[in-house]
């Protein structure tokens, strides 16, 4: 089944869980200065880059901070052989963000859960309720990135061939063959906000630093989690990101399962800062602007 993606064709897994805070602040430290090695993006944007600028660059430094330890962060430029190169080998020993469950690693309890979002101009007020609206039907471009839930849904609601123009344009005309290709969520934001698109449907975290400071007020509407291809299958929309660690490496999974549950509340300032859509169980928390949002 094809999950959810950052900017990259990335395929992964997923399991749900809520992310539950405790009030305790006993972290098991290490020696002081012991230095963890983190593997990160060298330009992922906007989860992390070698200049520090990302949400997930400043998840690395709270994590230094309460682990004792001195961070150092090991860059990689392609996402796809990340683990099998990098962590496998020891070259780093934590990934920040991976889908829950991902079966190369052992992950942690997931820290937050988000979905695919609606994103939209304010002023058009579009009538955007989930993958049925009949507005998805009579719009010209919808921006979506291949190999993700709403590519599935694009072709469920047989819209994909005439998005197939405008989808090449977001990264040019070259063969896909053996190549990453990476599509700049900015830009799919840029262009809803222009006018040069009308809806774009992309994960939540990946665009939420971009509609905050677009400079045409956006509107993010989360995409309801009953979606459904034409068979009846269903297509996810919500997922949870944990932490992750190479198989074997017990001990520093259970310093960062306690990470997480200890200081659940400072890495939620981190993610609502960022104006990430926050999924629960129960609720979900929107911060964008200062704008209060829809609830599911």
């Amino acid at each position: 089944m094809i999950q959810k993606i950052r900017s990259f064709f990335l395929l992964g897994a997923s399991l749900l869980s809520g992310c539950a805070a405790t009030a305790s602040n006993n972290v098991t430290l290490a020696p002081t200065g012991e230095v963890l090695k983190i593997c990160s993006a060298e330009n992922e944007m906007p989860y992390s880059n070698k200049n520090g600028e990302g949400f997930e660059n400043k998840l690395s430094k709270l994590l230094g901070q309460k682990l004792n330890r001195k961070i150092k962060h090991v860059y990689w430029k392609d996402p796809r052989y990340f683990v099998r190169d990098f962590l496998d080998k020891g070259l780093c020993d934590v990934v920040i963000g991976v889908d829950a469950g991902d079966p190369r690693v052992l992950t942690t309890k997931p820290y937050y859960r988000s979905a695919y979002t609606f994103i939209s101009r304010e002023e058009d007020d579009l009538d955007l309720k989930n993958w049925n609206s009949e507005v998805l039907r009579s719009v010209k471009r919808i921006g979506f990135i291949p190999g993700t839930p709403s590519e599935v849904m694009i072709r469920a609601i047989g819209r994909y061939s005439d998005m197939f123009n405008y989808n090449k344009e977001l990264v040019g005309f070259k063969s896909r063959r053996n190549q990453y290709i990476k599509y700049d969520t900015s830009k799919l934001v840029n262009d809803v906000a222009s006018g040069k698109a009308e809806i774009a449907v992309l994960w939540g975290p990946s665009i939420a630093r971009y509609v905050k400071s677009a400079s045409t007020p956006l509107q993010m509407t989360i995409v309801p989690d009953t979606s459904t291809r034409a068979d009846g299958e269903k297509v996810g929309q919500h997922y949870s990101t944990s932490m992750a660690v190479r198989k074997g490496d017990a001990s520093l999974l259970k310093q960062l399962n306690e990470f997480i549950n200890q200081q659940q509340s400072e890495i939620n300032d981190v993610l609502e800062e960022e104006g990430i859509p926050l999924l629960s169980e129960t609720k979900l928390t929107l911060l964008l602007n200062k704008r209060t949002m829809n609830e599911i």
